[in-house]
């Protein structure tokens, strides 16, 4: 790491107007530190100890919980982890381009979970992967392993379930806004008097692993959210008390 003298002898030689080329070869300091450091020129803080909690002596769980258990149900749905380099691995959450709103809360949750880490937003063709680098991912998220989730077992270890069963909602809106969607549904009716129309909020739930389905559901149960099964992969919450009570907690995306 460099010394804070140092990065203001380099800021110093670019303010003079020499390019970025030429300070990285007159110091020897590769032009991606010194371009960090026109945004912030304080080192961060090391942090003593171990980076992780659940890896300590004494495991603690992530913090804050709440921002993680949301997490946890973007990670379930549209989340992946692969390894990078140096025993670095890579989380990205897949966002949908057409809803800002959940992209930031992504962005967000995993900036509260790993404060000291960079957050990254990298533009895809119809969607926004937010990303973050760190050695202790899968430590969060045991859940990872090699294939697709629904080849596999998914299940909450204890200190996850515990942490789901403290902060529900945010269990459901995480897989809701990652798997989910709130729609109009519209009906007509044809009486003797002539076609009545009819429209009404629901919930919907879609994904293709049984586990997953089963937590979801089994989250659903113990908020008192009447859902049913309508397909092999999909849910719906439909009664006007449930979906009054997943709008208040959850939301539609925005």
């Amino acid at each position: 790491m460099y010394d804070l003298e140092t990065r203001r002898h380099a800021l110093a030689l670019l303010s003079d107007g020499r390019s970025l080329n030429s300070v990285s070869r007159h110091t020897g300091i590769s032009r991606s530190a010194i371009r960090e450091w026109t945004v912030r020129i304080e080192p961060l803080p090391r942090r003593s100890g171990t980076s992780c909690g659940l890896c300590a002596e004494t495991p603690s769980p992530p913090a804050p919980a709440a921002e993680y258990v949301y997490l946890l149900g973007l990670y379930l749905g549209d989340g992946c982890i692969s390894a990078h380099r140096r025993g670095v691995q890579c989380l990205r959450i897949a966002c949908d381009n057409r809803w800002p709103g959940l992209i930031d809360a992504a962005a967000g949750a995993v900036q509260a979970v790993w404060p000291g880490n960079r957050v990254c937003r990298v533009r895809a063709p119809g969607c926004t992967y937010v990303k973050v680098y760190s050695k202790h991912l899968v430590c969060h998220f045991p859940q990872h392993g090699p294939g697709r989730k629904h080849h596999r077992r998914i299940g909450l270890e204890p200190w996850q379930q515990d942490m789901a069963d403290s902060h529900p909602w945010e269990l459901v809106r995480g897989l809701f806004h990652s798997d989910g969607c709130r729609t109009t549904n519209r009906i007509v009716r044809h009486l003797a008097d002539g076609p009545r129309h009819y429209e009404y909020p629901r919930y919907f739930f879609t994904n293709a692993s049984e586990d997953i389905m089963r937590l979801c559901t089994a989250t659903l149960d113990r908020l008192g959210v009447a859902w049913k099964r309508t397909g092999a992969r999909n849910i719906s919450v439909a009664r006007r008390e449930s979906v009054a009570l997943m709008d208040l907690h959850v939301g539609a995306k925005y």
